[in-house]
């Protein structure tokens, strides 16, 4: 089974659950309270952060709708090369 990291990293249950665990193992090993608040919320910001450059991301991906051209070819328009009578000036 393959992760959708793109998915898991702006879901809020998974900064949730991030945030839950860091907190628990801060309290196991006797961190302050204080400290406990500013490391949650150092990931809170950073989650933000990810979260929303990711969906950015993907919304302007979805958006364009540019393919890549395999195989991209030059096109001359040749109005721009004739002169008053309809030849061309590079002749």
């Amino acid at each position: 089974m393959k992760i959708d990291w793109k998915r898991k990293l702006t879901s809020r249950k998974f900064w949730a659950a991030m945030i839950a665990f860091v907190t628990a193992l801060l309290f196991a090993f006797g961190v302050g309270e204080s400290d406990v608040t500013k490391v949650t919320g150092v990931i809170m910001a950073g989650a933000t952060a990810i979260a929303y450059i990711i969906g950015e991301g993907m919304v302007d991906a979805k958006s364009t709708n540019i393919k890549p051209q395999t195989n991209p070819e030059i096109i001359y328009d040749d109005d721009e090369y004739e002169d008053e009578e309809g030849d061309c000036d590079d002749e």
